[in-house]
């Protein structure tokens, strides 16, 4: 059994360096796409999906380092990704993020 758990441990170890290698390359086309990107919305799809590559690096860091101590680091980065959304969209649709009344 002790063989087993050894085995299941290397293959876990080795998935989850290559899952962060492929995150790392998705990060660099993003932001390849935020900086080239031919639009805006391209440009806030890009920043969203980045939030979520870096909650998934987080998350497989967390695995990593066999440690649950990194969950609320996640939850925060996935509140502020959601924040950032927001006002990307609205400065999109807007042109501004805080409407001003001229009263």
């Amino acid at each position: 059994m002790s063989n087993v758990l050894s085995t299941v441990e290397t293959v876990l170890h080795y998935t989850t360096f290559i899952c962060l290698i492929g995150i790392a390359l998705s990060l660099i086309l993003l932001i390849y796409r935020v900086v080239v990107g031919p639009s805006n919305p391209d440009r806030a799809a890009a920043l969203d999906v980045i939030g979520i590559c870096v909650i998934a690096s987080v998350a497989l860091t967390s695995i990593l380092i066999v440690t649950t101590k990194l969950n609320d680091v996640v939850l925060l980065i996935g509140i502020l990704s959601f924040i950032g959304t927001l006002a990307i969209a609205k400065y999109i649709e807007m042109g501004v993020i805080i409407e001003r009344n001229s009263d």
